[in-house]
Formats: C-alpha cells, sequence, structure tokens
C-alpha cells in the first residue's frame, strides 16, 4: 500500500520523454505530511512499519505508523503545553536517534517550523543560529559535549530560548526530559482549524546552509516540500513498496529529509537508521546485509569506503537498486562497485534549496559522472554569461524558469534575509550558481560552483574534473583544487593534496601526479602548483572551504 495515486496524476513512466511530459504532483491547499500521510497509513494499514531504528549496541526499536502517529500527537501535545505554537521556530539536534521523527511530526502538527542542526556545531554555531532563527525551544541528544556547547551558547539568549529539552536523563535543572514528558503527555492532538497552505507562506522547514565564504543562511521550505520528495524516492531511489530505504545521513543534515521520511513514506517504503557514534564502513554494510536493505543512497565518499572492504562477507542479494550523490562520482568507484555488486550507481544532484534538480531516471541509462537528466518538475536551463541558453557542451550556470510553474518543493526564500533571496531569485529564475554542460545526449555534467571555476589562459576548467583525477591515484587519500594568481596565465591550477598513509610528500611525488593528471584528462588542466597538507579546511557540513586555500 501506498498513496503515490493520491499526489501523482500518473504513477508509471515509459520512458524519460514519457516522464518528463506527463510528471505531475497533485498539491492540496492543506496538505500537511503529518496528518494527511502518517494518520492515513495509521488509520488504513496500522501495521505498516515506518522506521527501522538500530544502535552500535544492537539494540532496534521498529517503529509502526499506528506508533509513530501516536508519539508524534504525544510530541505536540508536547510542545503545546510549553508554549510553542505555529510559526515558532524550534532547534533540534538529535544525532541518529528515533525521536528525531517523532519531534519532526510533533512540530508539523502544529504549524511551527523546524530547524535541524548537526552535533558537530559549538558555541558560535548554536549563538548565530539561536539569534538569526529565533529559536524558542531546544531539543537535543543528551551527549554531555553538546550539552556543554548549548548551555554555553544558551547563556547570552536565556530571554528567548525557554525551554531546553533533551533525551532520557536531564543533565541539570536548565533542561527538561524529553523521554519522560511526551509519554505522559496526551496522545490526542485534534487537527487546527485553518491548517497550513501548502503553497502558501506557512513555513515548515528551515536549515542553515552553511557556505564557503559567508555566514549559513536559512533555507525556508512550505508545507508542499514533502510532496516534491516524491520524485526523490520513486524515481530517483527508486524505494519499493514496504520494502526498506536507507540514506546515510543523520537527522542534522538536509539529507535526512530527502532520504528517510518524506518521498520514502509516500511510496509505501520503510526507512532504516544506523545510530553510530562514528562511522565505520564494515558495521554499515553488516547492519544493511542483517536488516536487508533493499535501496541505498550515499555520497561517493562512502562508497570509497564500502569498495575497500571485504566485498564477500556481505549479503548483498537483498539491495536491488543504489544512487549516489553530493559530488561528482569518481568512475573508477562506479566500476569497482558494479564488477562487486552488479549494481549501476545512479547519480544525482540537488541543493538544500530543492529537491533534485539532476539524476539518473531508473529507465535511463547511467553515465559515470554525469549527473543524469533534468527533474521533469523544474523547469530547467544552463545559462552562460550573456544570458543565453547554452548549446551541447557549452558550460553555462544551472537555473530554474519559475515564470510559468513553482514546482513543489523549491525553496520559498533566505528567512530574514530579502536581499540575499533576490540576489539568487529574480527575472522569474532561481540562480543556483552551480556551473554544469550537458552533452548531445541531454545528460548533465557538473563543472563547480561559479565561484570556483578556474579561469587559466582562456581555457574553463572545473576543480572537480581535476579532483576526479587526482583522486585516481592511489597516493591521494583527499584533495581540493583552486586557482592561484599567475603572471602568464593570469590563473594556474593548484591542488592541495592529502596523502595517504603509504606515501610521503616529495618533488617526485609531484611531477608523478601532474603526470598522472595529463594521462588521463586534458593536459591543460594538470595543476601546475602541488601543495601536500595534513588535511583540507572544511565547514561544519563537510564541504571543502576552497576560499581559504586560494588564499593560501
Amino acid at each position: 500500500m501506498n498513496l503515490l495515486n493520491k499526489f501523482l496524476k500518473q504513477t508509471s513512466f515509459k520512458s524519460y520523454e514519457d516522464f518528463r511530459k506527463n510528471y505531475k504532483v497533485i498539491i492540496p491547499d492543506d496538505f500537511n505530511f503529518a496528518y494527511d500521510v502518517v494518520d492515513y497509513y495509521a488509520d488504513h494499514s496500522p501495521e505498516k512499519r515506518a522506521l527501522v531504528w538500530v544502535d552500535d549496541n544492537d539494540n532496534e526499536k521498529i517503529i509502526s505508523f499506528a506508533e509513530m502517529s501516536e508519539y508524534s500527537k504525544r510530541a505536540a501535545s508536547y510542545f503545546h503545553s510549553r508554549g510553542i505554537g505555529k510559526a515558532d521556530c524550534v532547534l533540534l539536534t538529535l544525532k541518529g536517534r528515533f525521536e528525531f521523527w517523532y519531534c519532526l511530526l510533533g512540530l508539523h502538527r502544529i504549524g511551527a517550523i523546524a530547524v535541524p542542526a548537526t552535533h558537530m556545531l559549538k558555541k558560535k554555531d548554536f549563538e548565530y543560529r539561536f539569534d538569526k532563527a529565533q529559536i524558542k525551544m531546544v531539543v537535543s541528544d543528551n551527549d554531555p559535549e553538546l550539552i556543554n556547547q548549548i548551555d554555553a551558547a544558551h547563556e547570552s539568549f536565556k530571554d528567548l530560548v525557554k525551554i531546553k529539552s533533551c533525551l532520557k536523563e536531564a543533565p541539570n535543572q536548565q533542561w527538561e526530559n524529553f523521554t519522560e514528558a511526551i509519554e505522559q503527555s496526551s496522545r490526542d492532538f485534534e487537527r487546527p482549524e485553518g491548517g497550513m497552505k501548502a503553497c502558501g507562506e506557512d513555513a515548515m522547514l528551515v536549515y542553515f546552509s552553511s557556505g564557503t565564504t559567508a555566514y549559513p543562511k536559512m533555507v525556508e521550505h512550505n508545507f508542499n516540500y514533502p510532496l516534491g520528495h516524491i520524485i526523490t524516492a520513486k524515481y530517483w531511489q527508486n524505494v519499493i513498496d514496504d520494502g526498506l530505504h536507507y540514506t546515510v545521513a543523520d537527522t542534522g543534515w538536509a539529507k535526512c529529509v530527502w532520504g528517510k521520511i518524506y518521498g520514502q513514506w509516500i511510496a509505501g517504503s520503510a526507512v532504516f537508521t544506523h545510530d553510530y557514534k562514528k562511522f565505520n564502513a564494515a558495521k554499515m554494510l553488516k547492519k544493511a546485509s542483517e536488516y536487508k536493505v533493499n535501496t541505498f543512497c550515499a555520497p561517493p565518499t562512502i562508497y570509497r569506503f564500502i569498495i575497500k572492504e571485504d566485498m564477500e562477507k556481505y549479503d548483498f542479494s537483498n539491495i536491488k537498486y543504489c544512487v549516489v550523490a553530493g559530488e561528482p562520482l569518481n568512475p573508477e568507484i562506479y566500476n569497482k562497485f558494479l564488477s562487486y555488486t552488479g549494481i549501476k550507481l545512479m547519480e544525482g544532484y540537488g541543493q538544500t534549496e530543492t529537491t533534485p534538480l539532476v539524476f539518473t531516471f531508473p529507465e535511463t541509462q547511467p553515465k559515470p559522472g554525469s549527473m543524469g537528466k533534468p527533474n521533469p518538475d523544474y523547469d530547467l536551463k544552463l545559462i552562460n554569461s550573456e544570458g543565453e541558453e547554452c548549446d551541447p557542451g557549452e558550460e553555462g550556470e544551472i537555473v530554474i524558469d519559475t515564470a510559468v510553474h513553482i514546482p513543489a518543493g523549491l525553496f520559498t526564500q533566505y528567512r530574514s534575509e530579502p536581499e540575499r533571496t533576490d540576489q539568487s531569485w529574480h527575472n522569474n529564475c532561481y540562480h543556483t550558481g552551480d556551473i554544469a554542460w550537458k552533452d548531445e545526449d541531454g545528460y548533465f555534467w557538473f563543472v563547480g560552483r561559479a565561484d570556483d571555476v578556474i579561469k587559466s589562459s582562456g581555457y574553463r576548467i572545473g576543480p572537480f574534473e581535476v579532483e576526479s583525477a587526482l583522486l585516481e591515484h592511489p597516493a591521494v587519500l583527499e584533495c581540493a583544487v583552486t586557482g592561484v594568481p599567475d603572471e602568464i596565465r593570469g590563473t594556474a591550477v593548484k591542488a592541495t593534496v592529502v596523502l595517504t598513509k603509504d606515501y610521503k610528500a616529495s618533488d617526485e611525488l609531484v611531477r608523478e601526479l601532474q603526470k598522472h593528471v595529463k594521462d588521463v584528462t586534458a593536459p591543460y588542466k594538470y595543476p601546475r602548483v602541488v601543495k601536500f597538507a595534513e588535511s583540507l579546511p572544511k565547514t561544519i557540513s563537510g564541504k571543502i572551504r576552497r576560499v581559504q586555500l586560494r588564499k593560501n
């Protein structure tokens, strides 16, 4: 049982062309995911699995839609009793805990705004979020270091952040015990009259999207956002009704709601989450095998770890489909994973501001390194510096034309920053800031952020294609490519390289890496400057801070 027919005019497609022409999302005016999806399943198929949760200590919890409905109502009752109302912002920093789903849905029921955050934030990060989003309440995991950072930030915001609630035991008198509170809260919570306008100004979710040059911006989504992720789950991840889907992401990142709740549940699939303290590829593979995961999504970095494991130790017979996103996929990873599993990795691309913009549809043949073809719900264009549409092979910025149609799932604004919104979304076009090109078959190929593209001796060089070439060399664990001033070329290509444990920095290795790049890609792209480093500077979300590398 699934709800695809309720929200799509057509659910099966013979080809990408059919998909492009006939994919249409039905958006009810007062749609609310908690009531219209979770409660629907709870009423019509109460024992249907919603969430399969397991931790490193082999504790497990399999949550049905009946239980998910009940506990999200208890969470709503608790939030409401503590003064949380429509449009109030509540920060959730819950790692991989199953209570995240109770909280998220409980806030949806009220019409409050959920603000998920990673547990890796520090005092200044919390201070910035408290102030910027006007946070009224925090719900946190009870990790001591996390509690300390929140407490330190809270000292300056006690008049704003009225309630702090954490899982299990409260660490001090400033905190409430969330676990006890929802058990004592009412399981009855009626749908508010008037509802939330799915296509209107009612905000449902805010993510702080970390940039590489400026403070994080607040990406706001309204109540139609879950419907935009039908395409994520059903037509990219290819989830199975009554199956089990696993996206590797903790609850602090937007990737969580891409792969662990909205589209998957609408399409009828349960979601799997592994609540671990530290990522371990062997443990992840073991859990996925034991729980018979059917569909899987992870960034290329995770697949790099997977192919280094002894693949023969694990049972992959239940996994039917795997997708990848987050950065361009190195063909070597694609080929090795295919040889081990017989599964083709299907790439995708999107932003915190969007749902998938480009992806490899199940009925299309993947091209390793290509993002795929445009999402049929988006009027996607590649625009050159003159504002004209690009020809095949010509690089341009990815923009979304919203003059005729605003797709389900596209963000509404950068909250409280109208000027920043207008800079990105103007003349009926949202400018992604990402550069790509498309081939004769309509496949898109990522080049880089507009600010990261290197112009050297008249050539435009995308950092990712050079990085991809470098990563094929066994000496390279991690790398970042930037431009540096050059008297002759204007800008030269520079590679900052983190070496694997078996290699040491040397002039000979520099020459070897340069030759390697020349051998696997166009010679003009090779890094004329190679620097070795112990690590790369990154944002809190793991994005490489190329702006910092350009300064060094």
